[in-house]
């Protein structure tokens, strides 16, 4: 019974309540404009705070990318056999040379076996600043050289990034 009347208490207070949420919002209705378009600019800063907060949240998770690197080697990678190649296929065979030098160098082990099937190889991949320096002055004329630095992490992923000196 003690629960009932707590119930009906309630439900007359909610009861009491909604008109003055009704008030209130008529009062909203009559306030200037004015007075809104002051309002609306806070909104828009909350969502920038916002968006800093997740951002510093973001910054941890790359500390312990950081963390996670085993291995990390600097190195420079000849391309100019890419320029043996046709005009048009200079950049795309500078990629590739790329490729073949980390998975070398890094011993990448990229043969699978039967009973590795089942696991995941490890992968490697290629940042964004390291595709655009090479594609950089087009198709036809790649660097002869590049500077990179490669990162291997627990998993055995390599990850490659543009060397800072550049």
């Amino acid at each position: 019974m003690v629960k009932e009347d707590k119930e009906e208490q309630q439900n007359a207070e909610d009861e009491e309540e909604m008109p003055d949420l009704i008030e209130d919002e008529t009062a909203k209705k009559e306030e200037p404009v004015e007075e809104t378009v002051k309002e609306e600019a806070p909104a828009e800063e909350q969502p920038a705070k916002e968006e800093a907060v997740e951002e510093e949240e973001a910054k941890p998770k790359k500390k312990k990318e950081e963390v996670e690197i085993v291995e990390e080697r600097t190195y420079t990678i000849p391309l100019q056999k890419a320029l043996v190649r046709p005009p048009k296929k200079r950049a795309p065979r500078a990629m590739q040379l790329v490729k073949i030098f980390v998975t070398k160098h890094m011993k990448l082990e990229m043969k699978v076996s039967e009973e590795e099937e089942e696991e995941e190889l490890p992968q490697l991949l290629i940042s964004q600043e390291v595709n655009e320096k090479i594609w950089d002055r087009g198709i036809e004329k790649p660097p002869r050289k590049i500077r990179v630095r490669a990162a291997k992490d627990k998993d055995g992923n390599v990850t490659v990034y543009l060397a800072e000196a550049q």
